[in-house]
């Protein structure tokens, strides 16, 4: 199940967003036991070069990483850091 929502997070921000770097790594692992992670999202992190981030504010860029994933946000993830490369 992991391994399949981790390469859907891949899929979508490929999809909307055409990074030139994508890294999608599951950090569930380190949350067992954390109220969150009781039912059953993940915790992932993305590492994430993007043209499309250019001149925008860091708000507005992760804004655009949430709209990307869509209803993952509230179904199967529950915690995301977002690391943007340049």
């Amino acid at each position: 199940m992991s391994e399949q929502r981790v390469e859907r997070i891949r899929m979508l921000l490929e999809d909307a967003l055409a990074p030139e770097h994508l890294e999608v790594i599951d950090e569930s692992h380190l949350h067992v036991g954390h109220a969150g992670a009781r039912d059953g999202r993940g915790h992932f992190r993305v590492r994430i070069e993007c043209s499309r981030f250019s001149g925008k504010p860091r708000l507005a860029r992760h804004r655009m990483v949430y709209a990307a994933l869509g209803d993952m946000m509230t179904t199967d993830i529950h915690a995301l850091a977002i690391e943007e490369e340049s």
